[in-house]
């Protein structure tokens, strides 16, 4: 049957615009959650653990530093949030926050944390490794002129392919601290739903498998739809539940690890969108 029979190209326009829907929705979600991020470093006058560690020494005007970075966060997810530069943005973003990780988080917990053979201690910085790849994987799917003459511009653009491997080895991580930790992590499943280290371990090897098929690239667009829709799940019975009950606690940790995962989420789903050939 010729490719271009009518019923055949309508399934695949057909999925076409639901895998950019995909991509739009994707980038909706980490725009929301990098501002967010924002307002609540703003709030309590200090860094996310998520992005920077709590260093031993005193690093001069770090409050002013902290609320600079804030106000950034703030104007990066907005212009997400709103479809505006969406390719320069994400560059700089993932750019920023990769720098963060390698020079920030990794001789932290290389050589500064109390317990740096613990592989627990990693989950901040993996997280932030996640973000970077996300704004990588969201700068990829922006259909903007990308002829630029700055160095800096193409240096970041290299990074575009990375940042799904960026995204895939923080849920392969936290797919092994599941199955390390389980005992731990089956406490955060709410108390109404039975067979707490069952989903702990079934939770643990669909990150790992999903990380593993989005790396390979074998069946990597189910395996994102797959990992964004569980891990929006986890966000609607798991962390939206322990942020509202705890707000404040640990300085909003409850609610920024709510945030990450509908960061997370979305960048499944971006990948997904990506992941589709535009019909010609």
């Amino acid at each position: 049957m010729p490719r271009s029979f009518a019923p055949y190209r309508f399934i695949h326009l057909s999925l076409y615009i639901n895998m950019h829907g995909l991509t739009k929705a994707g980038r909706l979600f980490y725009a929301v959650a990098i501002a967010a991020t924002g307002f609540q470093q703003l709030f309590y006058g200090q860094f996310s653990r998520m992005l920077f560690p709590t260093w031993p020494i005193h690093v001069p005007g770090i409050r002013w530093i902290a609320d600079f970075g804030s106000l950034l966060l703030i104007y990066a997810g907005g212009l997400l949030l709103f479809s505006r530069k969406i390719l320069l943005v994400s560059l700089a973003l993932g750019g920023c926050l990769l720098i963060l990780f390698l020079f920030s988080y990794v001789p932290y917990d290389l050589f500064i944390f109390p317990f740096p053979k613990t592989f627990g201690i990693w989950t901040n910085a993996l997280k932030e490794l996640a973000l970077s790849g996300g704004a990588f994987i969201i700068a990829g799917s922006a259909t903007e002129d990308r002829e630029n003459n700055s160095s800096l511009f193409r240096l970041l653009s290299k990074l575009i392919p990375i940042g799904r491997i960026f995204f895939s080895v923080t849920m392969i991580s936290f797919g092994i601290m599941h199955l390390l930790y389980t005992d731990m992590i089956s406490q955060l499943v709410p108390g109404w739903i039975p067979a707490h280290i069952f989903w702990t371990y079934l939770a643990g090897l669909s990150l790992i498998a999903s990380g593993v098929a989005i790396i390979l690239k074998i069946g990597s667009k189910l395996a994102a739809v797959l990992l964004g829709s569980m891990i929006l799940v986890w966000l609607i019975f798991l962390h939206i539940p322990r942020a509202v009950s705890q707000p404040f606690t640990d300085r909003g940790n409850e609610v920024i690890s709510a945030f990450s995962a509908l960061a997370f989420s979305g960048i499944a789903f971006a990948i997904a969108g990506t992941s589709v050939k535009k019909i010609k």
